[in-house]
């Protein structure tokens, strides 16, 4: 759970004064995980308070999401899952969130110190905040948990126009030997699954789409 909306929460990780809440919120999150046979969880770490000056803040707030990233780790260990924290670019998306690069998230993992705790890297924040796609990929490629993607800047379907390659970085992330999920994270132009043709194209175009029609007959 994100918090409370209506009081313009969007997670509750690195917020000081609301372990408790972050706590009630995971176990609720291991629930519906547990029910659903997922074994990630996005541990959000939510937003600067209105009015404040991020410098002002971050120290405060970076030593309560290491501390509840820890007793989150603890948690999901115990149920052989994985926390994932996301940066979200606060030049367009979210101006007041909390966790912005991967540069930071990388260095808050390392301070925390849990092998169950990964990235969220999705393209479409990185873009915005670093771009540098190549290296930071290669660079953080041992913290990725989960890889999100959307076109920048319209936030449409892979192969619509904007400034990513996302081909190159299929190919990148395939030769890095990435194995896990690519999550659509990205608002369908039109109709979602003719949408979708992107990753037709793409399979045709590695070869891909026959090896997992034998693979599933076998």
């Amino acid at each position: 759970p994100a918090g409370d909306p209506d009081k313009g929460e969007m997670g509750l990780g690195a917020v000081p004064g609301r372990q408790a809440a972050f706590r009630e919120g995971l176990a609720l999150a291991v629930q519906y995980a547990k029910a659903v046979a997922c074994p990630r969880i996005h541990l959000m770490a939510g937003r600067i308070p209105l009015g404040a000056e991020r410098a002002a803040v971050a120290g405060e707030m970076e030593t309560t999401f290491i501390e509840n990233l820890r007793y989150a780790a603890d948690i999901l260990a115990q149920e052989d899952m994985i926390g994932l924290i996301e940066p979200i670019n606060c030049r367009i998306t979210d101006p007041r969130y909390f966790l912005n690069t991967p540069h930071q998230a990388a260095a808050i993992l390392e301070k925390v110190g849990r092998p169950n705790l990964k990235l969220q890297l999705d393209i479409f924040h990185c873009q915005i905040m670093d771009g540098n796609l190549s290296r930071n990929l290669e660079t953080y490629f041992p913290l990725i948990g989960h890889i999100q993607i959307a076109q920048v800047p319209g936030r449409h379907e892979p192969d619509s126009p904007g400034e990513v390659n996302f081909p190159y970085l299929f190919q990148l992330l395939e030769s890095l030997g990435y194995s896990g999920y690519v999550g659509c994270e990205y608002t369908p132009k039109g109709d979602t699954e003719e949408g979708l043709g992107w990753l037709r194209s793409y399979w045709e175009s590695r070869g891909l789409e026959h090896g997992k029609t034998e693979k599933a007959k076998e």
